[in-house]
């Protein structure tokens, strides 16, 4: 059961984390559609997340709003690249490949878990992170075949936010135990796949991939050692809620 819950609460925390720090281009995206995609896909991550607490509320964790609000840093399990904050464009759009790739692949692969929830969850959210993938290929290829200054910046980006995104397939302690009860085929799996899908969209442009050889991976977050932005995060996200847990809205 605990090997369950672990792969749900990171999961869950990547979403809500996420999703609150791409609501944070409401008002500010380059151009009004952009403003307007990602705040639909931020609304869509915590709709996730929520879904996902409500499932480990049903496994004997507290509701889904204490879980979103009531808790410090340690206790969430979130990778270092969602709790990033959203720098300029090219940043956040390539956070968003990067990301939402591996979540693609991985929703996929849920689709088949012997958790029948997770399971169940998965193929009702897998056209919604489609969407999101796709939206972010799009644009990747798009400003990855135009300008000078959007290669470079883009570039920058992507050297930057690499070794972070491989915290993503930060393994478990359970790990060998979610993979045996076929939970989910396991992360050094999904990172596998990742690499194929991130590397033949950029072969579709004029960025190249960092040598993985020489990166270092971002590590600590699915155990609760986190970067000084999610306290500060979790603090304003909770602060209305924190106000009176009780109240009914």
């Amino acid at each position: 059961m605990q090997a369950l819950k672990e792969l749900i609460y990171k999961i869950a925390d990547d979403q809500l984390i996420l999703g609150h720090r791409n609501s944070e281009w409401i008002g500010f995206g380059p151009i009004l559609e952009e403003d307007i995609a990602f705040a639909s896909m931020a609304q869509d991550k915590v709709g996730q997340s929520r879904a996902l607490y409500d499932i480990l509320h049903t496994l004997g964790e507290t509701d889904s709003d204490a879980n979103a609000f009531l808790r410090n840093e340690e206790a969430f399990k979130c990778c270092h690249l969602v709790e990033l904050p959203i720098g300029e464009y090219d940043f956040s759009l390539m956070r968003h490949f990067l990301f939402d790739t591996a979540e693609l692949l991985r929703f996929d692969s849920l689709r088949t878990s012997k958790a029948d929830q997770l399971a169940i969850l998965a193929k009702k959210f897998y056209g919604e992170i489609k969407y999101h993938n796709l939206h972010a290929k799009t644009w990747i290829k798009k400003l990855g075949n135009s300008s000078e200054e959007a290669l470079e910046r883009l570039q920058q980006s992507l050297d930057y936010a690499l070794p972070y995104a491989l915290g993503i397939f930060e393994t478990s302690a359970f790990e060998d135990e979610i993979i045996d009860k076929g939970y989910f085929e396991g992360e050094v799996a999904l990172k596998d796949k990742w690499l194929n899908a991130i590397g033949e969209t950029l072969s579709l442009t004029q960025l190249h991939m960092p040598d993985l050889l020489i990166q270092t991976p971002q590590y600590g977050g699915r155990v609760g050692k986190h970067t000084e932005f999610l306290q500060p995060l979790i603090e304003e996200m909770g602060e209305v809620f924190r106000i009176d847990p009780t109240a009914k809205w």
